[in-house]
Formats: C-alpha cells, structure tokens, sequence
C-alpha cells in the first residue's frame, strides 16, 4: 500500500463529483458578476466535469467571441469561486432545450456606450405625419443637429460623439472601427 500526499489526496476529493456538485450552484450564482449581464443573458452554464465548465451560448457567434475571452473568464471564475477549473467551454448545443430563467436580466439602451439623452431636445420633437415624409425628416435632421451641439468632440475626427463612446475608447465609435483595420 502506498502512501499519498495530502495535495493528492485535496486534489481528488475536489475533482469527485459531489465536489463539483457543490461547486456548480456557486458558479451560477456569480455568473452574471463574472461575465456582465449583457453577456449572461446570452449564455447559460450547464455543468461543470472534469474540472471543464460547459456554457450553452444562444448562437456560434456569441460561442466564438467567448472562446477568445475563456481565459480571461476562467481567471475570473477561479478567483471568485477559490478553485481550479482547467478550461470552459462555450457551444450552441444545449440552448433551445434549456428552460428559460425566471429572472431574465434586462439590458436598457441607456447603458449603451452610444446612448445620447434625448432630454435636452424632447419638448421640440413633433409627432410625425405621414402624409408629410419630408417634413418629417427635416424634423429629424433638425433634432439630430441640436442634440450634437451638446455632445464632446472626438478628439481624432473633431465630430459629436456620445459621452460613452469617448470614455470608453477615448475616441468616436468611427474612429475606433479605423484602428482596428
């Protein structure tokens, strides 16, 4: 009989399945605070086995973006959760047969980095006719213009920008999509 150290013998009790058991309520309690609710609301953890957490995404694009990230994501998780999870893995298989959450997560456009207050203009906005589709875009037009006078400038391009955009990338949404090509 041999003897084995106590690191291999922590090691696997946590790898056991009733181990992970516990540990998988814990991860679906902290994963919108691990991912953001934006993206929470487009994946849902399954399970987790052998040490690998298996996430439903609502479609390949949302899997694929969130393979890039799984490193990061993986840090996060085994932070929070005070564990050693070797990989996740991100599928659309699962999704459709999923039964939906009863707290869905709701996501307001204001939260956008591209959000503009239309509270500065909103009194001057008039109802539009249809009988009148000129007009009706010459109100817009107007709109928009008076809503950018209050907007900061890009520093790249000199044009309006939303406040969220310039926070966030330092630059207009137009000028960050020039870099990254």
């Amino acid at each position: 009989m041999s003897l084995k150290s106590i690191n291999q013998v922590l090691g696997n009790i946590q790898r056991s399945a009733v181990w992970q058991e516990q540990l998988f309520p814990r991860l679906l309690n902290c994963w919108v605070e691990i991912v953001g609710a934006g993206v929470a609301v487009q994946t849902r953890p399954l399970s987790i086995q052998r040490d690998v957490v298996w996430v439903a995404t609502s479609s390949a694009a949302w899997a694929q973006n969130l393979t890039f990230e799984r490193k990061t994501i993986l840090m996060k998780l085994n932070h929070k959760l005070s564990t050693s999870l070797i990989d996740i893995r991100f599928s659309t298989a699962g999704w459709k047969s999923l039964p939906r959450t009863e707290t869905q997560i709701t996501i307001f456009a204001s939260e956008h980095p591209s959000y503009v207050a239309d509270d500065l203009v909103a009194e001057k906005l008039v109802t539009p006719s249809l009988d009148n589709a000129l007009g009706t875009f010459k109100n817009w037009a107007r709109l928009m213009q008076e809503r950018s006078h209050y907007l900061p400038l890009c520093p790249e391009c000199q044009c309006p920008s939303p406040p969220g955009e310039l926070e966030r990338w330092n630059v207009c949404s137009l000028c960050c999509s020039k870099r990254l090509r």
